[in-house]
């Protein structure tokens, strides 16, 4: 009976600089489809325009506290804004302040920051537009917000943290006009089980991708007629309900 020939195993320096070869051509794949795909490079410069990528909230949360470098997305995003002194004093001292000369707010050019801005220019084109088309058939052409700056505390309760208000770092969204002429009410429009509900529903849901914490009537009373979008954590990682 013949005997099985036994194959000599490979050396453990080959089997080494063969495992170095697949990790170097998987980091090689990497780099390449990180080139082709910048927004999900951590490492590439935010752009607004580009579709929602998996490095994306960690770019939008690196905005915080550095102004320059937030503006300069707005810039290279092509949003034309208004950047404005600074105003205010102690904890309600705003060092970071813009408006936005394009967006179709009633009332016009509320005053926010820049985190803000990026996460409300996000939001409104990658989010609501395409989800008010889907659902009501229709494209927004108006946002009424109520509000970004009050230097006040959460809830005017004087033994509470001051709100995010204080410094214009949150925004209040009541409503939405509809190229066709409807108007989407969070007040009015937000229980129920027809479109206008799952539009408002759809848009909240959406919103916490691009905000730090985001509050609608299902957080509590004082958001019956509103959505509460703030920067004051990481977004995709604080409040969203």
């Amino acid at each position: 009976m013949a005997r099985k020939r036994k194959w000599p195993r490979a050396p453990r320096d080959d089997r080494r600089l063969a495992a170095a070869f697949v990790i170097l051509a998987l980091l090689l794949s990497a780099r390449v489809f990180l080139a082709e795909n910048p927004r999900h490079n951590p490492w590439a410069p935010l752009d607004l325009r580009d579709e929602r990528g998996w490095a994306t909230q960690t770019k939008l949360a690196g905005l915080q506290g550095d102004i320059e470098a937030c503006r300069g997305v707005l810039d290279r995003s092509e949003v034309a804004f208004t950047a404005l002194p600074v105003s205010g004093e102690g904890e309600c001292r705003r060092d970071d302040r813009l408006t936005l000369d394009e967006r179709p707010f009633a009332p016009r050019f509320p005053q926010m920051t820049c985190p803000v801005a990026a996460g409300l220019e996000l939001w409104l084109e990658k989010d609501v537009q395409p989800l008010a088309q889907e659902i009501l058939g229709s494209r927004v052409t108006r946002v009424e917000q109520l509000g970004t700056y009050s230097c006040r505390r959460m809830y005017n309760d004087e033994s509470a943290p001051r709100s995010e208000h204080a410094t214009g770092n949150a925004i209040d969204i009541g409503a939405f006009l509809l190229e066709d002429g409807r108007r989407i009410s969070v007040l009015e429009d937000w229980d129920g089980s027809n479109d206008r509900a799952a539009f408002l529903e759809a848009a909240r849901d959406a919103a916490c991708a691009s905000f730090g914490t985001v509050l609608s009537p299902d957080y509590n009373a004082a958001h019956a007629d509103h959505f509460h979008l703030d920067q004051g954590r990481r977004p995709g990682s604080g409040a969203c309900r």
